[in-house]
């Protein structure tokens, strides 16, 4: 078979002295979804213009490039328009046979009802989401440099030339090799992801995209510990467990938000079930069910509309989870069980409209409520059992909020407090309830200092304290995980 020029042309060993590259000049059994990473001699200022492309040797086609002079992403929030609705037209979520690529399909091309997503800005495909994602071509912490290519774009069996314009780093870095491995996954349903690309993986995205959609077999991704600076996002995923190697040496973050990947300008997304996706969380799993996450942190590094984590779906399961967000950290829709884990935002530390239950786990806030339920009967809302709540910033906070959003109201809100420890909480308790009919119940609530049970003659008059005795058998039945989650019993095991 003929080859092509590009193939028979001499290859230098690859980068300078003073730089050093992963993967490594000749480097062989690479991962398919490597990052490039660079390590100088001193902290490195990439440039706005150059290009960063990758080429196939065997065919000597450029299968990726990075334009410097594309803005990562929007900086500023966008103006809707006052007409702007949800779907009218639920958006389809049925699982795939074919997923679309950066490979097969154009990003930005649109899904729904949604426009197209202009790329005037760095795009790429996650997930399938051909709408596409804002995303950093390059990140430098110190003196690494890590470069993202689009994502799905190398392929098993491959040797890959990178080349890298000198107005990139303003320095010359010489073209260099390297061999994805030969094969996928000897296990497909036990998956490793590390980041040293010692893994079936180097990231967690590259392993959910090597599971099919809808997979009737259960299938674990265990994460290595390290750092795992990528935007996640998952669709239709059913029978998953993701474990990390500990919330305090496993980390999956990024930076982004509402106003960095902003939802269409002509749909609303989230409010109810079918609506468009969002696209401003670290990590979502969209329409997943049957899912177990553990032992690991997930967050985002930005202010703003920044959850760190995204769950739609029922029968999601989180243990000895960190969640890192601002308002809000954690989005909850479905069916959700959380137990010792630990919830960090700004403003709304859980948005959603799921029946979520909580066990020991810890919820500091900075600035605004715990919660914002919006489920609608016959679910439940928001359950926390022997929980703690903690306002970290100069004032006193409050357990949640049920008020009309945008002309939405939810006269059906549930939020129970079973058992709780709170420091720094306004004497209402809910600070506003929108609607008589809402569901704020509590009981024992003590202080976490002291441990003394905490004044609660000021309550909210729309809400209520539980009597151990005359309400003992309400009570059993919100410590009742089954209760709350429409008959799901979560297990670890």
């Amino acid at each position: 078979m003929k080859k092509s020029i590009l193939a028979l042309l001499p290859v230098l060993a690859g980068c300078t002295p003073s730089v050093i590259c992963t993967p490594s000049p000749g480097a062989r059994d690479v991962c398919i979804d490597t990052h490039i990473i660079f390590t100088f001699n001193e902290e490195p200022t990439p440039g706005s213009e150059g290009m960063i492309r990758i080429f196939d040797l065997g065919t000597g086609e450029c299968i990726d490039s990075l334009d410097m002079s594309l803005p990562a992403g929007l900086t500023e929030p966008r103006s809707y328009p006052p007409d702007i609705d949800y779907t009218k037209i639920p958006y389809d979520y049925s699982p795939r046979t074919f997923i679309p690529t950066n490979r097969n399909t154009l990003p930005g091309t649109p899904s729904g009802t949604a426009e197209p997503t202009p790329r005037d800005m760095q795009l790429t495909i996650i997930g399938g989401f051909t709408d596409g994602f804002r995303f950093h071509p390059v990140i430098v912490h110190g003196n690494t440099a890590t470069i993202y290519p689009h994502n799905n774009m190398l392929e098993y069996g491959h040797r890959y030339k990178v080349t890298i314009d000198d107005s990139v780093f303003g320095r010359k870095i010489r073209p260099w090799t390297f061999t994805t491995k030969s094969e996928g996954p000897a296990n497909p349903r036990e998956l490793l992801v590390d980041a040293s690309g010692k893994g079936d993986f180097c990231t967690v995205q590259g392993a959910l995209d090597a599971i099919p959609d809808a997979c009737p077999e259960l299938t674990t991704v265990t994460i290595a510990p390290g750092d795992y600076e990528e935007l996640v996002y998952a669709r239709c995923k059913r029978n998953l467990r993701i474990r990390g190697g500990g919330k305090d040496v496993t980390k999956v973050h990024y930076p982004n938000n509402e106003v960095f990947n902003p939802h269409p300008m002509t749909v609303k997304n989230n409010e109810k079930e079918g609506a468009f996706p969002y696209r401003r969380a670290a990590f979502a799993l969209d329409h997943c069910d049957d899912v177990i996450i553990e032992d690991i942190t997930i967050a985002t590094d930005l202010k703003g509309q920044a959850e760190g984590l995204l769950l739609n779906g029922d029968r999601v399961a989180l243990y000895d989870v960190r969640i890192i967000g601002d308002g809000d950290a954690l989005q909850a829709n479905g069916t959700i069980y959380l137990e010792d884990c630990e919830i960090d935002g700004g403003y709304d530390a859980i948005l959603g409209r799921g029946s979520v239950y909580l066990l020991h786990c810890y919820l500091h806030n900075s600035g605004g409520p715990f919660t914002w339920v919006r489920n609608f009967k016959p679910a439940h809302g928001d359950v926390f059992v022997e929980c703690t709540f903690e306002s970290t910033g100069d004032k006193p906070i409050d357990y949640g909020r049920t008020q009309t959003n945008h002309g939405s109201s939810y006269p059906d809100a549930e939020l129970v407090m079973i058992d709780c420890k709170a420091r720094n909480l306004l004497p209402a308790g809910w600070s506003s309830i929108g609607e008589p009919t809402a569901v704020m119940l509590e009981l024992d609530t003590r202080d976490l200092d002291s441990g003394e049970p905490v004044d609660v003659s000021a309550r909210h008059p729309y809400s209520r304290q539980l009597d151990r005795k005359k309400d003992a058998e309400l009570i059993k039945n919100y410590r009742t995980p089954s209760y709350i989650l429409g008959g799901w019993t979560p297990s670890r095991q």
